[in-house]
């Protein structure tokens, strides 16, 4: 019987063309690198990739599709000629009408063999009427199909295909959609705007709204770059200047970015931020990382680019859109009204009087009616902006101006926003210009420091606003009685104000901030509050957090540093603000339970009076059996586990824990097992968990274990040893990702499971960790751990610094065991990705010295990051 013959797998014809194509392709694009490398011209970088697609592109097109009746157009920003390194390569082929199956298969070639090269091709196949039917539909595909150049095939076709897109253009609907679209992507992207991991294409300020300006422009028959529009009289050559500037910086910043991230990317993140800055040559600095100036630069561009950008937008609404001018409301012999806009009434008013460049704005904050300036009133006063110099400030007029709208609480958050976009905040506080951009690398600001103090100053007026007294009753209810609320404006708006000049930005910030105040011909206490609350902006956070509130003398030392309750009132509005303006994800109602605890507790030592006996222990007591009562306990029921409890008890936990603790526990004073609790907590977020068992010092570590495996975080922890030597310890908890009604279903699982968890035996199991997050692989945090005796002597504080990871308060449980080390509380105070933890401790080893130091290094072995 005959073998039949080995079946030979035909073989590619293309495959020599493709490995060609695919190597010109490398080649060509590692010769452009290097290139960009060499000159960082991002111009010409992004004019030879398009040119080097184009030869591809073409020479595979007619080896695969030699059909003269087709066209092969590049779209999108392929068709303006520019390509970014990682960017999609769009194209759209032509057809004149119907295809058959052959036709078909080969446009299918096509495309196979372009990925094969290694484009990352996005396609389109349509008819012109297909064409004129989507863009009809969908402005963005008319959008992409406006940016247009042929690449190759009929020459007849491209031109009928320009034509039907010129008919289909309706230029008042499509201004009206770009603008709209403009807008809703800021309002999307707002709050990224100034965040530290900004997008270069789509935020505020980024190459979106460069792009938009010039496809309005096109479409209204205006010219398609930015010396058209000069010569359209839409931009001045000065302006034409700065956004060749700014566009080219955003360019140089995104294609650095493909190249570092090797791959399409628009966010600037973490990962690349330091690689970025030194390809761009920038180094560290005493003050400032590399990647910190890097991002100053963007911010600093994004928002010259807003700004022209309305100018610009304005201008091209007004010739597109043009209306009747309607008869002008006087304001004064400087300016006057028109419609929603506020104009200047005689041109170069800027440049002879500087002075009214703060009534312009003081102005526009006092009639609501004004919804902007008008293009010819921005564009004067952005040209004029460098008139305000030593001389502008040191003028009594402009100092009063300033002043006016600081205590014109209508409309102060957005008027000052509105100097800092203009730049005229900057140059009227020349520290305040230093600070605009500035990055904060400590991995809880999620804004940049500007972007941050202005947060605060709007934190602050929302107090003020009756609308929004639901939101922080106390706030509002202080805010309201508080004389001058202009001082906590100040206040705000100097507190962070030295961030990044180096040494302690409190003290550096007090000296700015009396400065202002001699300046201003502050009354001399306003001047002296200001300034201590700058200097001390930080110190009512730290107390409530890191120290233990129910002991006399914590809150004793902070009120003698307080001393007055109008120091206090605004200490505790400030920092309830500033704690807000540092990221969403950070305040709590943990939190906020602290500094209002600690608020009233020391008002009350500030406030003596025939009301101060309400807070004695007796009384506290009294309040507690009432409480039982209504819940219907018997008289005498509490009694047989009061017996076991101490006035540190009493003083370490609020009485409604300890109402709910004598509800659960007054008839099992002794149980065999362990008993195990959970509620909604009481301050409104995450739970409350009690555990009451034979005390044993594993319990505590075993508690942070069970919690680190199902992913809770402990923000706060007391434990208490009773006097029959029992454990009673209550964990406040929280997961961020569930919702209030997840935490009632986890209850009886929290309940059971934690229990059982407890009844085990034998050594403390290997905490699970997890991974760390991009920030704290980028910018890592040093960990610290302090130990330092109580002014007791007694017990011992223990703090910690590191960066926050799943696990990490068990970690630390896990070392206190092997130091037979206890702990009485803790708190776990995490800011973003930072963590700041205190427990109060006791222990034999702690009266060691050579064993305080090995418990500190055993401790900051457990603390390092790990990948």
């Amino acid at each position: 019987m005959a073998t039949p013959a080995p079946q030979v797998t035909p073989r590619n014809p293309n495959a020599g063309r493709i490995e060609r194509w695919r190597r010109n392709l490398t080649d060509g694009r590692s010769r452009i690198r290097e290139r960009f490398a060499e000159r960082s011209d991002p111009r010409r970088s992004l004019s030879a990739q398009a040119k080097l697609v184009d030869e591809i592109v073409r020479a595979v097109w007619e080896d695969t599709v030699p059909q003269e009746d087709f066209a092969l157009i590049a779209v999108g920003g392929y068709g303006r000629g520019v390509l970014f390194p990682y960017s999609d390569v769009d194209v759209l082929v032509l057809l004149p009408g119907a295809v058959d199956a052959a036709q078909r298969a080969r446009l299918e070639e096509l495309v196979g063999v372009l990925w094969d090269v290694g484009l990352e091709i996005g396609h389109s196949v349509r008819t012109v009427e297909e064409c004129e039917a989507e863009a009809r539909r969908d402005v963005t595909v008319q959008t992409t199909l406006l940016e247009s150049r042929l690449l190759a095939g009929n020459r007849r076709l491209y031109a009928c295909f320009g034509k039907a897109m010129q008919a289909c253009l309706d230029v008042p609907y499509f201004v009206k959609a770009k603008l709209l679209e403009q807008q809703q992507r800021h309002t999307r992207f707002n709050d990224t705007a100034y965040n530290l991991e900004p997008n270069i294409k789509e935020s505020p300020g980024g190459l979106r709204d460069l792009h938009n300006i010039l496809w309005i422009s096109r479409a209204a028959g205006l010219g398609g770059s930015w010396l058209d529009l000069a010569r359209q009289k839409i931009l001045t050559h000065e302006e034409v200047r700065q956004l060749k500037r700014h566009e080219r910086a955003l360019s140089e910043l995104r294609v650095r970015l493909h190249y570092v991230a090797g791959r399409r990317e628009d966010r600037l993140l973490f990962d690349f931020q330091a690689a970025m800055a030194a390809q761009s040559g920038l180094k560290d600095t005493a003050a400032k990382r590399a990647s910190e100036q890097l991002m100053q630069r963007f911010y600093t561009t994004a928002k010259a680019v807003q700004l022209l950008n309305s100018i610009v937008v304005q201008n091209l609404r007004a010739r597109v859109f043009p209306q009747p001018k309607a008869k002008p409301k006087v304001l004064n012999e400087r300016f006057q009204v028109r419609g929603e806009h506020l104009e200047v009434r005689s041109a170069g008013l800027f440049e002879r009087n500087p002075a009214a460049i703060l009534e312009a704005f003081l102005l526009w904050q006092q009639h609501p009616e004004i919804k902007s300036l008008s293009v010819s009133a921005m564009r004067a006063l952005w040209h004029a902006r460098d008139r305000i110099d030593a001389a502008f400030r040191r003028d009594r007029r402009n100092r009063a101006r300033f002043m006016e709208i600081l205590r014109s609480p209508p409309g102060i958050t957005h008027t000052l926003r509105r100097l800092n976009q203009f730049g005229v905040l900057g140059r009227y506080l020349p520290v305040f210009g230093r600070i605009v951009g500035q990055m904060q690398h400590d991995l809880f600001h999620v804004y940049t420091v500007d972007e941050h103090i202005l947060m605060v100053l709007r934190n602050l007026r929302r107090f003020a606003v009756p609308e929004m007294s639901h939101e922080y009753p106390l706030c509002s209810r202080l805010m309201s009685e508080f004389e001058r609320p202009e001082v906590l404006y100040i206040a705000a708006l100097f507190h962070d104000i030295a961030k990044g000049r180096g040494g302690d930005h409190s003290t550096l910030g007090m000296q700015d901030a009396r400065r202002f105040g001699r300046d201003h011909a502050l009354p001399a206490e306003d001047t002296e509050l200001i300034v201590w609350l700058v200097e001390h902006h930080l110190h009512m956070s730290a107390v409530a957090q890191k120290q233990d509130l129910s002991d006399a003398g914590v809150v004793a030392a902070f009120a003698a540093k307080v001393e007055t309750e109008r120091r206090l009132v605004a200490l505790y509005l400030l920092t309830v603000a500033d704690i807000r303006g540092t990221s969403p994800k950070v305040w709590n109602a943990w939190k906020a339970k602290l500094l209002e605890d600690l608020f009233h507790a020391t008002r009350r030592l500030l406030q003596p009076g025939p009301e101060s006996g309400e807070h004695t222990l007796n009384a506290k007591q009294e309040r507690i059996l009432a409480a039982l009562r209504a819940h219907a306990i018997p008289e005498t029921a509490h009694q047989r586990f009061w017996k076991q409890l101490d006035d540190t008890y009493f003083l370490r936990h609020d009485e409604q824990d300890i109402v709910w603790h004598t509800r659960l526990l007054n008839y099992r004073v002794k149980p065999e097992s362990p008993v195990v609790k959970a509620r909604l907590s009481p301050i409104g977020e995450g739970l409350q968990v009690m555990i009451y068992g034979h005390d044993d010092k594993t319990l505590f570590a075993r508690s942070c274990g069970f919690f680190e495996s199902i992913r809770f975080s402990i923000v706060e922890a007391k434990v208490y040893t009773t006097r029959h030597g029992y454990a009673l310890d209550t964990f406040q908890v929280m997961d961020p990702a569930r919702a209030t009604s997840h935490y009632r279903d986890l209850i009886s699982y929290i309940e059971h499971e934690l229990a059982d968890r407890l009844t085990q035996t034998g050594p403390l199991p290997p905490p699970i960790g997890g991974r760390l997050s991009r920030q704290l692989r980028n910018f890592p945090i040093t960990p610290e751990v302090h130990i330092r005796p109580d002014e007791k002597g007694r017990d011992h504080y223990l703090s910690l610094v590191a960066g926050d990871r799943p696990g990490l308060l068990y970690r630390v449980a896990r070392v206190l065991v092997d130091y037979d080390v206890r702990v009485f509380t803790a708190k776990a105070n995490t800011l973003g990705e930072r963590a700041e933890d205190t427990f109060l401790v006791n222990g034999e080893a702690l009266s060691d010295p050579r064993r305080v130091v090995r418990l500190e290094s055993d401790l900051i072995q457990q603390l390092q990051p790990r990948p």
